[in-house]
């Protein structure tokens, strides 16, 4: 059996392995063109900061839909809930935070092993939907309060060898089209 045959299809798929690098963007993550937003949450979340605010205004049916979906799975820290808005636009929030103690009380911080969980669940949901793009911000480093070197490293474990473009907006720009 010639084995030199199945080579080129070999440096292909390397090579457009290669091509879908994790890339850093500056801008503002809700004019993504990439198929779906990534972002941190706690369970039972009210979407009231940071990349989630901005999300409940721009798409207040998924808040709606999401605080539904806590009533009636109560989900835990590492899970995975993904919406789909009437404009195709998919919203994957990751549940990276510990959940509030109380209605009135903020989500806890995000851990690491939470982040972890949910990046290993997101990997399965994207290879199981076929997505074909993501954006995500500097995941659960602002209201989560993780490191970035940390969450990072977490990232390119997860899904640094991803067969698509997976954008992370590191700098905030509101109004800006980053170059994705």
């Amino acid at each position: 059996m010639d084995t030199t045959a199945s080579l080129p299809d070999d440096d292909q798929k390397q090579q457009q392995r290669a091509t879908f690098v994790l890339k850093t963007v500056s801008g503002d993550i809700l004019l993504s063109s990439a198929q779906a937003l990534v972002h941190g949450v706690a369970p039972g979340d009210h979407f009231n900061q940071g990349l989630a605010l901005a999300l409940r205004q721009a798409y207040p049916a998924m808040a709606k839909d999401f605080r539904h979906y806590c009533q009636l799975e109560h989900p835990k820290p590492g899970d995975v809930w993904c919406w789909t808005g009437a404009d195709g636009k998919r919203i994957v929030n990751l549940l990276t935070q510990e959940e509030a103690k109380s209605s009135r009380s903020h989500p806890g911080k995000a851990t690491t092993h939470n982040v972890n969980v949910a990046l290993r669940n997101l990997r399965r949901v994207v290879e199981d939907e076929a997505f074909s793009s993501l954006a995500m911000p500097r995941l659960a480093t602002g209201v989560g309060g993780l490191a970035w070197e940390e969450v990072q490293a977490l990232i390119e474990r997860h899904l640094g060898d991803l067969p698509i473009p997976v954008y992370i907006y590191t700098q905030y720009q509101p109004n800006v089209a980053a170059v994705e």
